[in-house]
């Protein structure tokens, strides 16, 4: 399908073909041409930019640390809020099931989208044009992202590794108090430290989720301690 002669301008890209945004809105749902190839072609596109920008903003990061980065900023759920914030499900065009089920709602449908939007403007304009309209999209998400050594990794997962790494007593954890309704309970849990002596606690919607506060709280006690003595 082609639309040369019918400029459509995308977020910040103005496309000399609208045929190939029109294939990348298109949904396998409604028909041929589809979107499904140019998936294919904007997930490594999406991947060598998201690469190349960890690159150049860590470079002390090591490989593992790159790799998760990476790997928080191209997942399925980050990609859908970015098509959230470009109002891309309102532009696709899906086949009536699709539409009927709420699938310009579906994660996986609006991150399949993005890429497939990727892929257009890379055949559209070439590379350059391309990583220079497609990064902007990620520059919130890239700037939240925590330290490259806490990257991917959860607060029991750090708290645990720092106390292996100095060959310290393992963290308990004890469930407090278990409250609320069946369909909103909230569970209270201790973490408790022997070296360095320390007791903290967390709530949270699940036994793993208070776990997960108890821990972080126990980290920002542990770095506050490292800040006092050092």
């Amino acid at each position: 399908m082609s639309e040369r002669g019918s400029p459509r301008r995308f977020d910040s890209h103005r496309f000399a073909d609208a045929g190939l945004l029109s294939q990348a809105l298109t949904h396998r749902s409604a028909g041929t041409p589809h979107n499904e190839r140019l998936e294919f072609l904007g997930d490594s596109l999406v991947n060598l930019f998201i690469a190349e920008a960890l690159f150049a903003r860590w470079p002390q990061a090591d490989e593992g640390a790159l790799t998760r980065a990476r790997a928080e900023l191209v997942r399925e759920s980050a990609l859908a809020v970015i098509a959230r914030e470009l109002d891309l499900g309102a532009q696709l065009t899906l086949g009536p099931g699709e539409m009927k089920s709420g699938g310009h709602r579906r994660d996986s449908i609006l991150a399949d989208a993005v890429e497939a939007v990727v892929a257009a403007i890379y055949l559209d304009a070439g590379f350059e044009a391309c990583r220079s309209a497609v990064l902007p999209w990620f520059q919130a998400a890239m700037d939240a992202l925590p330290p490259p050594n806490k990257v991917g990794k959860d607060a029991k997962t750090r708290l645990q590794e720092w106390l292996q790494g100095r060959q310290k007593p393992l963290p308990v954890y004890a469930l407090m108090d278990e409250s609320g309704d069946d369909h909103a309970k909230v569970f209270r849990v201790r973490c408790t430290l022997t070296d360095p002596p320390l007791e903290t606690e967390g709530e949270g919607g699940s036994r793993r989720a208070a776990e997960q506060v108890a821990a972080e709280s126990a980290l920002d006690s542990i770095a506050s301690i490292v800040r006092r003595t050092s």
